[in-house]
């Protein structure tokens, strides 16, 4: 059975200079849009490898090439890239809260480093073309324990499980009435989901978790609900009122109806009062009219 140390074999690199990385966030949040980082934000996905705990630190002062994989399922981790260690630099606390990323990073749900646990190192990594193609596609068996989530490569077998056709870090959406989505994954949807909201046109709810009240809102003008979520992914309140008291962190999308592309504007406008008459969230959220 091919193994993933024969393909970096094949690449003209020594599996003992090698390190393979299985991300698995502990974080809920992070962990659902991962995937979507890799494909959609790169910059914020190699920012994350960038800085690491320490004894996979300690083993990337020693090694020459760093293979990045994604949990997205027991047993079995998915290509997210190849990369060239170069040179690092020590950051104490105040310049690793400087360094680019992090705190976008942090309000997608990483635990961030304390003031008390000390400097950390920042790497250097110089992304390889090899196997690009199979970003996303190629799937490997991850060797027990499963909580051991970085190898060195000549360490455990590696068994190629897969190439897919299609990229498993962007799948098709959710059902419309399945998706609820918070405000940061609002920020970094995949492209394909967007286009897919700018078809749609209908009736959404805004719920704030911490004020346990929801908003009810409606979407038939320029790219649908998507112009209209992207609004508050950019400020945060859309230019509601009551919302403007809100946190964004606190805030989660749902889509309550999905209309007819061709019903009237004036027909949606009466949905979405019904809406809000049928949740009271004029007299017990957050909508003001």
């Amino acid at each position: 059975m091919l193994d993933f140390k024969t393909l970096l074999e094949l690449a003209d690199l020594d599996p003992v200079q090698c390190l393979i990385v299985r991300h698995t966030p502990i974080e809920k949040s992070l962990r659902r849009v991962m995937p979507w980082l890799v494909v959609e934000r790169p910059d914020l996905f190699q920012a994350y490898q960038q800085i690491q705990w320490s004894s996979l630190e300690s083993a990337m002062t020693k090694a020459m090439y760093f293979a990045s994989f994604v949990a997205q399922e027991t047993g079995a981790a998915t290509y997210a890239g190849l990369y060239r260690i170069g040179s690092f630099r020590t950051l104490d606390y105040e310049e690793y809260r400087k360094f680019p990323g992090n705190s976008e990073l942090e309000s997608l749900g990483m635990t961030g480093r304390q003031p008390d646990m000390g400097e950390c190192l920042a790497f250097e990594l110089d992304k390889l073309d090899t196997y690009a193609d199979w970003v996303g596609r190629l799937v490997i068996t991850w060797p027990k324990p499963y909580q051991n989530w970085w190898r060195w490569a000549t360490k455990g077998g590696f068994a190629v499980a897969a190439i897919d056709h299609e990229n498993r870090f962007v799948r098709g959406m959710p059902r419309w009435d399945d998706l609820i989505l918070n405000w940061r994954e609002l920020q970094n949807l995949p492209a394909s989901w967007r286009a897919t909201l700018a078809q749609w046109r209908g009736i959404y709810l805004i719920y704030d978790t911490a004020r346990q009240a929801g908003y009810v809102g409606s979407a038939c003008g320029q790219d649908n609900i998507l112009g209209r979520w992207v609004e508050y992914s950019r400020t945060g309140h859309g230019g509601n009122v009551a919302l403007r008291t809100s946190l964004p962190a606190d805030l989660r999308f749902s889509i309550l109806q999905r209309t007819s592309p061709d019903m009237e504007t004036g027909d949606i406008v009466e949905l979405e009062a019904s809406w809000k008459a049928r949740l009271h969230t004029r007299e017990f959220g957050l909508n003001r009219n």
